[in-house]
């Protein structure tokens, strides 16, 4: 009988996805590989009072779910559960997959046992701003351990591939962006649950931090009257004053809708959008950005690399608020454009974002780490980091 291929997902909270990219990327490739024949395991965190049991193991959809117990929450608790993820995975054959190094220092371990590691490096986690000096410097750290203890790297954008090779030859690392699927919802109910109308708002979906300028945004359009919304999706606290700032800068025309992980409700505000804003400043592909382009929304994004290679031809750019400003004024006024920038988001999205193509790329990445398998990588996209940003609408447009 032969032997089936095993890969083994570490680095995420579990499956199905409830929380972020990572987890909805996770139950995506593990669904896609299961359904191809292979034994595919997912590690999934559990929060709880006291610790009875460390590993409880199920079966979800054909694939193995393996969930540790942790006291507790918080970073302390998900370092607990990333250590003792990577003990349990060293009993259990195959290679295993990891997403993010914020716990790279674990990976040494697996390593020292002759385990096989593809490491997805994310984004560039130590320059977020939200991060102190101690924990910038256990990221930098840990993003080198990663790139040296892995035996292969993925890039999910040529931008953070640039950036690992100052790390690891680039014969070590793939470029494989995040992917999504058609958002054809045309159901209006979530959204006028909210007290909107559809095509007359426009919808900002993000972590709401510093890095992400969604205070930049919430101030471009509270500006002046719009007669429209701005809906921005992510959880606000009581406790933080730069989102007390935020707050207090908005406009009634803004309406703050909390975190949403409905996954239906989520994609009906998407496809009903006017556009969608994206302020984010550091990381790769995006996978709130791929979703609106996906959804065929048109795109103000602030200007950067990672934005312009994402959004391409769907996109215009802002540098500030002002800038902000115009291109909401534009995206509501001007008929043509949204429509033209709505049709480059999908056509740009099937041609680059497609997930059958990334987890097909990924398949090939775990099994060229097959013992005795010499496979050639592929990338579904590596252009260099200069090329294909796309087209710069100007502020005059």
């Amino acid at each position: 009988m032969k032997k089936r291929h095993s890969l083994i997902i570490l680095g995420t909270r579990g499956i199905p996805a409830a929380h972020g990219g990572f987890e909805t990327f996770a139950e995506h490739l593990a669904l896609f590989l299961a359904a191809r024949g292979w034994h595919v395991v997912v590690y999934c965190q559990a929060n709880v009072a006291a610790v009875t049991r460390r590993v409880t193991v199920d079966m979800w959809h054909g694939v193995e779910r393996r969930h540790v117990s942790v006291a507790g929450s918080g970073p302390r608790a998900t370092l607990e559960f990333d250590w003792h993820s990577i003990r349990d995975a060293t009993t259990i054959p195959g290679v295993c997959l990891v997403l993010g190094y914020n716990s790279a220092v674990f990976l040494t371990y697996p390593r020292l046992l002759g385990r096989r590691i593809l490491t997805n490096m994310d984004g560039i986690e130590w320059r977020r701003r939200k991060w102190g000096l101690a924990a910038r410097a256990w990221l930098w750290a840990n993003e080198w351990i990663a790139a040296w203890v892995s035996h292969r790297l993925v890039a999910d954008h040529p931008v953070i591939a640039d950036h690992l090779a100052t790390r690891r030859p680039r014969a070590a690392i793939a470029t494989i962006p995040y992917g999504g699927n058609p958002v054809t919802n045309e159901t209006d109910a979530h959204v006028r649950a909210l007290g909107l109308e559809p095509g007359r708002y426009l919808v900002c979906i993000a972590r709401i931090e510093p890095d992400n300028n969604i205070l930049t945004i919430v101030e471009a359009f509270s500006r002046r009257a719009r007669g429209a919304k701005l809906v921005v999706v992510g959880n606000l606290c009581d406790d933080n004053p730069y989102h007390d700032r935020i707050r207090e800068a908005a406009s009634v025309e803004v309406v703050f809708a909390g975190a949403i992980y409905d996954k239906e409700a989520l994609a009906s505000l998407r496809h009903h959008a006017r556009a969608y804003l994206h302020g984010h400043t550091v990381g790769g592909t995006n996978p709130s950005l791929v979703e609106a382009l996906w959804a065929g929304n048109a795109v103000i994004a602030h200007d950067n690399p990672y934005n312009r290679w994402t959004a391409g031809e769907a996109g215009c750019f802002f540098a500030d608020a002002d800038g902000c400003d115009r291109l909401i004024d534009r995206a509501l006024t001007d008929h043509a454009m949204v429509a033209r920038l709505g049709q480059a988001a999908r056509d740009l999205a099937a041609s680059r974002f497609d997930w059958t193509d990334i987890l097909g790329a990924y398949e090939r990445e775990a099994l060229r780490l097959m013992p005795g398998n010499v496979a050639a990588p592929i990338a579904v996209i590596e252009p260099a980091a200069g090329q294909a940003m796309g087209r710069r609408v100007r502020e005059t447009l």
